[in-house]
C-alpha cells in the first residue's frame, strides 16, 4: 500500500512511520523538518501543510492509498499564546489536504489524528468519554481540533472522501517530548546524575488514561484496515493514573531518591481534571487492545532519557529540552 503521512517526523508520526514500514507499506512522509535518521527506508518530503501548491503538486505525484493526516500545533500551551497559528496550521492545513484531494481527482483512505482535547471539562459522572459525548474544549488547540474532526466528517458526507477520525488520547513513550511523563522522567534522569537538585516539580494534580505510542500506532495501522469510514473512533487507554501514582512509579524506577514539589508556575487552570475515554467502539471494530502498561513505559522513558543526556553530557537541561517552536508539526 502506498502512504502518505504528514507530520512524519513528530513523535507518532515517526513510531506510525517505521511500523508501516514494518508492515511493507511504501510510506512517503511530510514535515516541516526531516528527521531521517529515524526513518530508514521511508520517502520524505519537505512540505507545511499550510502551504497549499506544494501539498496539492505531491499529493497529485504521489497518488497514495491511504493518508495519515498527522500534522499539528499540538501543545495547548502553546495554543494560548499563538491561537491563530494553531488554527492555520490545524485547521486550514486539513482544508488544504482534502482540497489537494478534490483537485487531484482521488478519493484515498484518510486518518485524521483527532484528540481527546475535544472533550474538555465534560461531566461524565464517572464514566469513560464515549464519542457522542458533547465536545467543550478548553484551548484553542481543542477547539481546532473539534473543526479538523467535523471536516473530516463534512468532507465524507458532501465528497465521499473516505474518512476515519480517530480521536487520540495521552499518548507517550521513548522519544516523546513535552508532556508530563516526559518532563518527569526528564528531571528524574538529570537528578540521577547530579544535574539537577533531589526535587521534582509537578503541576496539576490529574488523572489521565495514557497509552504507550507502540501500542497506539498498531492501532492506527489497523484502523485503516477494519474501521468504517465516515465513522469517529476513541483510540487510548482506558485505564487512568493520577499524577501521584505516575511519579511513585517513577520513582520506584529512578536510581536516586527524591522529593516531590508542587509549584505554582506549572499549574494551568485550563486543563482538564480527569482525561479517559471509553474503547469499545475502536475494540469492536479493530480488535486492538493495549499490550503495554505504563510501567514498562515509564522504564523505557527512563532509559531513553539516560542514553540521550549522556550523548550530550554537557548539555544543560534546558538544551535537553526547548520550548515547543511556533510551528510544530508533530501529531
Amino acid at each position: 500500500m502506498k502512504v502518505m503521512i504528514t507530520g512524519a517526523a513528530g513523535f507518532i508520526g515517526g513510531h506510525l512511520t517505521r511500523y508501516c514500514l514494518g508492515a511493507g507499506d511504501r510510506v512517503l512522509g511530510l514535515d516541516v523538518e526531516e528527521q531521517s535518521e529515524c526513518r530508514p527506508g521511508a520517502d520524505f518530503e519537505l512540505c507545511d501543510v499550510r502551504d497549499s501548491s506544494r501539498l496539492q503538486r505531491l499529493i497529485a505525484a504521489y497518488r497514495p492509498d491511504c493518508i495519515y493526516h498527522l500534522a499539528a500545533q499540538s501543545y495547548p500551551t502553546v495554543s494560548l499564546a499563538q491561537p491563530r497559528e494553531t488554527m492555520d496550521v490545524n485547521v486550514g492545513g486539513t482544508i488544504n489536504l482534502f482540497e489537494s484531494l478534490r483537485t487531484a481527482g482521488i478519493s484515498p483512505l484518510v486518518i485524521v489524528g483527532c484528540s481527546s482535547a475535544e472533550y474538555g471539562r465534560v461531566i461524565h459522572h464517572g464514566a469513560l468519554l464515549r464519542e457522542d459525548d458533547p465536545l467543550c474544549p478548553l484551548h484553542p488547540y481543542g477547539v481546532s481540533k473539534v473543526a479538523q474532526d467535523l471536516l473530516a466528517a463534512q468532507y465524507f458526507a458532501n465528497y465521499s472522501i473516505p474518512a476515519l477520525r480517530i480521536r487520540i488520547f495521552n499518548t507517550t513513550g521513548p522519544g516523546k517530548m513535552g508532556d508530563v511523563c516526559s518532563d518527569l522522567t526528564r528531571r528524574a534522569v538529570e537528578i540521577e546524575l547530579g544535574l539537577r537538585s533531589p526535587v521534582l516539580p509537578v503541576g496539576n494534580r490529574t488523572r489521565r488514561a495514557i497509552v504507550d505510542v507502540r501500542d497506539l500506532v498498531r492501532g492506527l495501522w489497523l484502523s485503516a484496515e477494519r474501521c468504517i469510514p465516515g465513522e469517529v473512533y476513541n483510540l487510548g487507554s482506558d485505564r487512568t493514573h493520577s499524577l501521584d501514582e505516575i511519579v511513585a512509579m517513577i520513582q520506584a524506577l529512578s536510581q536516586v531518591p527524591f522529593e516531590v514539589e508542587q509549584v505554582p508556575g506549572l499549574m494551568r487552570s485550563c486543563d482538564e481534571p480527569v482525561i479517559a475515554g471509553n474503547m469499545n467502539k475502536f475494540r469492536e471494530c479493530s480488535g486492538w487492545k493495549a499490550e503495554l502498561d505504563l510501567a514498562n513505559t515509564l522504564s523505557d522513558m527512563l532509559d531513553w532519557w539516560r542514553q540521550r543526556i549522556h550523548a550530550e553530557p554537557r548539555c544543560g537541561s534546558q538544551n535537553l529540552h526547548p520550548p515547543p517552536r511556533g510551528t510544530i508539526l508533530n501529531g
